[in-house]
């Protein structure tokens, strides 16, 4: 299912809108490969330039993730309403500073 879950989620780096929002509210438990997987996942995201937010964790599987050093890696927040907010923030970022942060001003002679 782990290798499920990779082909699914990064399909979406090819579409228009390539952020997205994972809830996991009816998720009680989670296995180690599936944790990595999202972590891996997210970072494909973001280096694509696009997001990828979790939200809505259930409590064991947040200490799970906690407890295997997990979800500091990971955009958590506990509500869609929040993911949906950051989604918005980075979208806002990356269309003001572009594909590239901007360079610094070359300084005057």
């Amino acid at each position: 299912m782990t290798a499920e879950l990779g082909t699914c989620l990064v399909h979406y780096l090819q579409n228009d809108v390539k952020n997205v929002v994972l809830i996991l509210k009816d998720i009680q438990s989670m296995e180690s490969a599936a944790a990595k997987k999202l972590v891996s996942i997210q970072q494909n995201f973001y280096e694509n330039n696009a997001s990828f937010v979790i939200c809505e964790l259930q409590k064991p599987v947040e200490e799970f993730l906690d407890k295997n050093e997990l979800l500091e890696l990971m955009n958590v927040t506990p509500t869609e309403s929040e993911a949906s907010d950051i989604v918005q923030m980075e979208d806002l970022e990356r269309e003001l500073l572009g594909d590239d942060p901007p360079s610094p001003s070359p300084l005057p002679p």
